[in-house]
């Protein structure tokens, strides 16, 4: 695979884990606490294990802040999907429309000078 698309790939599934690992126990909230802390610290360490190789193969192409730019825009696609999936939480137009507009101003990190 490149290392354009390597880090991407691994981005994505590594947020898939790190959503999972916060917002994945608010359907359990008869648990306690401290079971839900240990859960999600068991979940991110494959969150982990995926987000480090992502950064350290992609900023062989990406700067930082084009790696942390990916991350967030793939951070709220996966959202939305869990979200709606996972929570039952709708998203409304007001959403979407924060959701976007974030997607644009990503554009600009990847504008050249």
């Amino acid at each position: 695979m490149s290392p354009y698309a390597t880090p991407i790939v691994l981005l994505l599934f590594s947020n898939i884990f790190m959503t999972f690992a916060w917002y994945g126990h608010l359907k359990f909230t008869a648990s306690p606490l401290w079971i839900a802390v240990f859960a999600s610290w068991g979940i991110a360490l494959f969150e982990y294990w995926l987000a480090v190789p992502a950064n350290r193969i992609g900023h062989e192409v990406y700067s930082a802040a084009q790696l942390k730019t990916i991350q967030e825009v793939i951070t709220l696609m996966v959202f939305a999907v869990f979200s709606v999936v996972w929570l039952k939480e709708p998203l409304g137009w007001n959403h979407l429309v924060g959701f976007g507009l974030i997607a644009a101003g990503a554009t600009f990190i990847f504008q050249t000078r």
